[in-house]
């Protein structure tokens, strides 16, 4: 593997890759030439916010699998080209949780206490004991917006504090709340209650321009808000009134919409504390974001376990470990039908259908190795885990999936059904597990038929008439083609039995073998391929 690492990062960090054998890592001052030709044939790129990950930089890197964003925000990537390039790309959130946590208390009691016009005007020669006389944190009502880590760990340490701690988020279940002292809200009743007001979120269309005229005007007369999360939360125009005719006591910022903020009206104002994003700066949390992603990216590529993905379903190790057989399977089944299905239709339906236990999972991985399967046998540009179902849906393939936690039968076997159709052809085939890791095919369209999904195949459609079996063996014979597994199966129709037979040989058929066996009476079709 070749690592390429931008930007600096912690030398732990660049230790603990270059830790494993046979690893090459170069570091932000180890390629001359440039960073697009270190790229060239890199397998993996570490990156912090000032490189410009763009579609041209990733256009010249065929090998790159994985971008890692030492940090959380990713917005110096551009993750639709990295998707459509098949790049996992991941970032670091939480680790550094504490340090945001720290400053935003630090910035609320800077708020409490005045403590930046108290440092400037003792420097300044005055003595202003008075006009500086501050206020107690004990007892106030912390609002938190959003509570995640960061949020988690600023409500720990306001409880330290004792205050009473308010948080509005739909994502968290209240037992959990209330095992940390925290109480649930609606925003409403947060801006109505809260003495002090923080933000801990993502920017999403529902929460950019969040803190505007209306909420503002929803807020306790007097309330403080402290924002160490993105500047578009802010309506800055709206907060620099509320500030101006007093109904803010007072606002800390760490974020702004445009950084270095050059237009904003809030730094002309007294009561605002501005600092220039240093919330997650502490050398413990920069040794601790390079030593994760650092962490992250070897994993992914020893492992393929995917952690903080924000362009892919992320899961750790444990859940890797009990999903990766499943995702094999999926694959396997879409290859098989990919080479079953009549080549002269274009592709209009993918459907994945899921039985037992692995009905309970998060299947995107599932699905998407499913898609990869099918694709990889019908397109040129190569589909993984990362962009299979975005190729899908560029391509105006329509993808479904179906859930059933108990069989047919009331038993809970693990089993993904895989469907396929196009403009000319349509198959459905069904795979399993068995002995947990034995990949096998268990049925095409309405035959059960039992063959493990390896090596070299040959499907088979006949009539189910005495001496097929006996003639396509001759033929494999006499060409020097040894057969290691023969499964058939067969249903029967109204207008006569049709039958099935995958059969397993030691090499692959030659092209002219398959069209001899075809040309007996009783074959419909023969597939050549291997999984």
């Amino acid at each position: 593997m070749k690592i390429v690492i931008a930007e600096k990062v912690a030398a732990n960090a660049v230790q603990l890759l270059r830790d494993e054998a046979e690893w090459t890592v170069l570091t932000h001052d180890q390629f001359p030439d440039g960073l697009e030709k270190a790229l060239a044939d890199a397998d993996a790129l570490i990156v912090r916010s000032a490189v410009d990950v763009n579609e041209k930089l990733l256009r010249g890197a065929h090998k790159l699998r994985v971008i890692g964003r030492a940090g959380v925000g990713v917005d110096n990537i551009d993750l639709e080209a990295a998707t459509k390039a098949g790049i996992a790309v991941m970032n670091t959130p939480g680790a550094n949780a504490v340090a945001v946590a720290e400053h935003t208390l630090a910035l609320m009691l800077s708020l409490a206490r005045h403590l930046n016009r108290a440092d400037s005007t003792t420097r300044a020669g005055k003595w202003e004991k008075k006009s500086l006389q501050g206020t107690e944190l004990r007892g106030k009502t912390l609002g938190i917006i959003g509570l995640g880590r960061i949020g988690m760990e600023v409500a720990r340490r306001a409880r330290a504090f004792d205050m009473k701690v308010l948080s509005h988020d739909p994502f968290v279940s209240a037992s959990l709340a209330r095992e940390q002292g925290i109480q649930l809200a609606e925003l409403d009743q947060i801006f109505a209650a809260a003495d002090y007001l923080t933000l801990h979120v993502g920017l999403t269309p529902q929460t950019t321009g969040m803190i505007n005229e209306k909420s503002l005007a929803r807020m306790k007369k007097g309330v403080r808000i402290i924002n160490c999360a993105r500047g578009e939360l802010l309506d800055e125009a709206a907060v620099a009134a509320a500030l101006t005719n007093k109904h803010l006591g007072g606002i800390a910022l760490d974020v702004f919409t445009e950084e270095p903020p050059k237009n904003s009206p809030l730094l002309a104002l007294e009561n605002v504390i501005a600092t220039p994003h240093i919330a997650g700066s502490t050398n413990e949390a920069q040794d601790a974001v390079g030593i994760q992603i650092a962490s992250q990216v070897r994993e992914y590529l020893k492992r393929g376990v995917i952690q903080n993905a924000v362009n892919m379903p992320s899961i750790d190790y444990q859940q890797y470990t009990q999903m990766r057989p499943y995702i094999a399977l999926a694959e396997k089944l879409g290859t098989f039908l990919a080479n079953v299905v009549s080549a002269s239709g274009s592709i209009q339906e993918i459907s994945i259908r899921y039985t037992g236990r692995i009905a309970e999972w998060n299947t995107e991985l599932i699905r998407n190795a499913a898609i990869q399967g099918i694709l990889n046998q019908r397109i040129a540009e190569r589909a993984n885990a990362v962009n299979a179902a975005a190729i899908a849906q560029e391509r105006g393939i329509q993808v479904h999936e179906g859930k059933k936690s108990e069989g047919a039968s009331g038993s809970a076997a693990d089993v993904i059904t895989v469907l396929l159709k196009t403009t000319s052809d349509e198959r459905l085939v069904r795979g399993g597990v068995l002995h947990g890791a034995s990949l096998r095919l268990l049925g095409v369209d309405a035959i059960d038929i039992e063959v493990p999904l390896s090596g070299n195949l040959i499907y088979m459609r006949n009539r189910d008439v005495p001496g097929v079996i006996g003639k396509v063996g001759t033929l494999l014979g006499r060409h020097g083609v040894n057969i290691g597994n023969f499964a058939l199966g067969r249903e029967d129709k109204k207008d006569g039995a049709e039958a099935i037979a995958v059969v397993q040989v030691d090499s692959p058929a030659p092209e002219a073998v398959l069209q001899e066996i075809e040309k007996l009476p009783e074959v419909h079709e023969v597939h050549g391929f291997q999984l």
